[in-house]
């Protein structure tokens, strides 16, 4: 029986009615991505249409799941919310904190003993609090989903932002923040925009050389990087049933790189045959039942234009192969044009490494594909040119591929097989390189290449493309050849060319695992103990934020005065923090080190009021709490954009920061500090922003009648003695305003 089949029963028996409501209160036929949506608001049955793009909708997904790296402190902020187990099936995989450097083995063994403290953590917490724990090695957050967790018609968050892989089963699967995810496991409803759609109609059917990586990379060079913000990309047509379900997968995964909510494809025989192959055909029975539900209404797919906001049209039978890159996945040549491209553009045209595998495309089909290419190098005797990798997406998959003989052939031909991990994909990868300065090219069939993502430095030049692609290049070494007209020299001296790669969607002995990595939780956590040291630099407990005080809050120190562009990576920087994402103090030594001071223009030096010295944003602040004063922050347009990542929100509260006064706030990051008990206020006068001066004390007045909808005061104490008052705007509602006066949400959810 397939994982929580009793959770997925009842969200297929409830969906005919919620879907039927929803029609009614619409008044017309639905899309896919409407009809999951709709099933799944925080309460049924549905009362209003919501505008796409513009309304704000209280959801309950089904499950969640956590990478190692962000899963830290999102649990480590559940373990405070007085729960004695999660409210929804919730999952952990060990797979980001894996560094590639010599091979699978070796590299796992060092991540078990360099990150043990991490790993026993996310154990024994997942053992209390009914949490599904993957052991490190037992593959790829999002491939684990896929063939374990996903289902049609379902919803689900991740705490990572390639969660939409999960759409290549018919799943609504949006990547989000740990905050986030922690209102989920604790029972609360989960907000978001309601997204836009675009549609994707493909037509015909791909052959050859051609295959699903291609048709995401091309969507992505139509759509740009930002063309899929707030939207939810469906995918529909005839052309989509001729597409595997890992195919699938592969291109929702990547919708990512186009900025968009998710994606999502309708249920189809290929999902069915894939929940069968994974050992769910109870699943698959149970969607049977339920079909007409997990596709769009029959008067979508005849007037696709009436229902979406955007269509995109890709006929399969005509979609070439497609090389995106350097620097950014959505710049698509087609292979016909990559060759002139590379030499106009004057990128390396000698090929150092490929890479293939990933989330994204480490499927049996992929890497059946792949080794169809890498095979034909060993018997037409071709050497190989480059370096190539493989990381298999999951235990799973390395083990059949293993069995049906698919890595010997990567083996024969020099390839070394990593980690089941993320591995160079998210930067986890000790690259050996002679001169990190030196310009330099890579191929991968990853889904990222933005500059040093792969392995940290600027000057290599990274391309995506798909494995069959990857290898065949590998084979090469060079970026100018062509697989479909070029031919290349054997070691006998002939000319020999590559023929059409061949694969299979599903291992024809079925799939095959000794050890699958997965570890359930105890039927009783009452009496497990969370490991977690006292003199770790790693992972430390949290204590709950100390709740409003009830009074106004007067004599705060300005900490900053932030100018310009101040995102998350701004207020809490990834890179070498990342091994302190579960220990608030030690990662809040980066709290603001990368924003710009309106003062100086300068970073990570700020004026201490106390002592009249310029010193670092952490120190400073530091110095503040210890005298016990408050401090409050100032910022410029849409701060806090980016990734929604929790520590931008925890560090400030954790340090005595008390508000955080901007010109407007990007609105992951002010529900964030909402949820921290931070005040999130944004200048009535935008103008009033540059009457903040940086000597100045800061009252903020009011909180004793704190209401909905009603600013607040801000007075400016001014250091020659004069005073300015100012008004400030808040969106806080009735609920949030609690948050505020218990100390965080979670605070208010231990009372309760």
């Amino acid at each position: 029986m397939a994982f929580d089949f009793d959770m997925i029963k009842s969200v297929y028996a409830r969906m005919p009615e919620r879907i039927a409501a929803a029609r009614k209160v619409l008044g017309r036929p639905m899309t896919l991505a409407e009809k999951i949506l709709y099933a799944h608001l925080y309460e049924n049955p549905v009362k209003q249409v919501f505008e796409r793009g513009k309304s704000y909708v209280d959801f309950a997904p089904d499950r969640v799941a956590m990478q190692d790296a962000t899963a830290q402190m999102a649990l480590l902020q559940f373990m405070t919310a007085g729960r004695d187990k999660v409210a929804v099936p919730s999952t952990v995989h060990c797979d980001h904190l894996i560094q590639a450097r010599v091979g699978a083995k070796e590299d796992l063994a060092e991540a078990m003993g360099k990150n043990k403290e991490v790993y026993d953590f996310l154990a024994s917490v997942s053992n209390k609090y009914g949490i599904g724990f993957w052991k490190p090695g037992a593959g790829i957050i999002h491939q684990v989903v896929l063939e374990n967790y996903a289902f049609p018609g379902g919803m689900m968050i991740g705490t990572d932002s390639h969660t939409p892989n999960a759409g290549g089963l018919g799943m609504i699967a949006i990547g989000v923040g740990g905050a986030d995810a922690v209102d989920v496991m604790a029972g609360m409803p989960w907000e978001l925009k309601m997204p836009k759609l675009i549609g994707v109609k493909l037509t015909g059917k791909m052959s050859g050389w051609t295959s699903a990586k291609d048709v995401i990379l091309k969507v992505a060079g139509i759509l740009t990087v930002k063309g899929g913000t707030d939207a939810i990309i469906e995918y529909f047509g005839e052309g989509a049933e001729t597409l595997s379900c890992t195919g699938k997968g592969t291109i929702c995964n990547m919708g990512a790189e186009v900025g968009a909510t998710t994606s999502i494809f309708a249920y189809d025989d290929k999902m069915k045959a894939y929940l069968e192959a994974t050992g769910r055909a109870d699943v698959a029975a149970e969607a049977e039942k339920v079909k007409e539900h997990l596709r769009p209404d029959p008067e979508v797919y005849a007037n696709p234009e009436k229902f979406y906001d955007q269509i995109i049209e890709i006929n399969l039978s005509e979609l070439e192969p497609h090389i995106n890159g350097p620097f950014t996945p959505d710049l698509a040549w087609p292979l016909s044009k990559f060759s002139q491209a590379v030499k106009e553009n004057n990128w390396p045209a000698r090929l150092e490494v490929g890479l293939i595998g990933s989330c994204t495309n480490s499927s049996y089909e992929d890497l059946t594909r792949a080794a169809s290419v890498a095979k034909q190098a060993v018997d037409k005797k071709l050497k190989v040119r480059a370096e190539f990798t493989i990381t298999p997406g999951s235990e799973q998959v390395r083990y059949t591929a293993e069995r049906d003989g698919l890595l010997d052939v990567f083996d024969k031909i020099g390839g070394k097989v990593l980690a089941n991990a993320c591995g160079p994909c998210i930067g986890q990868w000790s690259r050996h390189i002679d001169d990190p300065n030196r310009k330099n090219s890579i191929i991968t069939s990853f889904n990222r290449n933005f500059k040093a993502r792969n392995d940290g430095y600027a000057s290599t030049h990274a391309f995506v493309a798909s494995p069959e692609i990857v290898t065949a290049f590998a084979i090469a070494g060079d970026l100018t050849f062509n697989p479909i007209t070029d031919t290349l020299t054997n070691e006998n001296g002939e000319q020999v060319k590559l023929d059409e790669p061949q694969g299979m969607e599903l291992p024809p002995k079925g799939f095959a695992v000794e050890d699958a990595g997965y570890v359930p939780p105890a039927e009783d956590g009452s009496k497990v103990e969370v490991i977690v040291s006292p003199t770790s630099e790693r992972l430390q407990l949290l204590q709950p934020f100390p709740a409003w005080e009830g009074t106004d809050l007067k004599g705060l120190k300005l900490l900053i005065k932030v100018k310009g562009k101040c995102t998350t990576d701004h207020i809490s920087m990834a890179g070498p923090w990342l091994k302190y994402r579960g220990h608030l103090d030690n990662i809040s030594n980066n709290l603001l080190i990368g924003a710009v001071n309106a003062f100086n223009g300068e970073t990570n030096k700020v004026k201490n009021q106390l002592t009249g010295q310029y010193d670092e944003v952490p120190k400073v602040q530091r110095a503040y709490k210890a005298a016990g004063i408050g401090s409050i922050v100032v910022g410029d347009e849409n701060y806090g954009e980016g990734s929604s990542r929790e520590h931008a929100a925890m560090e400030p509260r954790h340090l005595g920061v008390r508000a955080i006064l901007v010109k407007s706030f990007a609105r992951i990051h002010e529900t964030n500090l909402k949820k921290q008990g931070m005040l999130a206020l944004t200048f009535e006068n935008p103008a009033d922003y540059d009457k903040i001066q940086e000597d100045d004390t800061i009252d903020i007045l009011g909180l004793t009648t704190f209401t909905e909808g009603v600013p607040l005061t801000i007075v400016l104490h001014h250091k020659d003695g004069s005073k300015e008052e100012i008004k400030a705007k808040h969106s806080y509602n009735a609920q949030q305003i609690e948050w505020f006066k218990a100390g965080s949400a979670l605070n208010l959810m231990g009372k309760k």
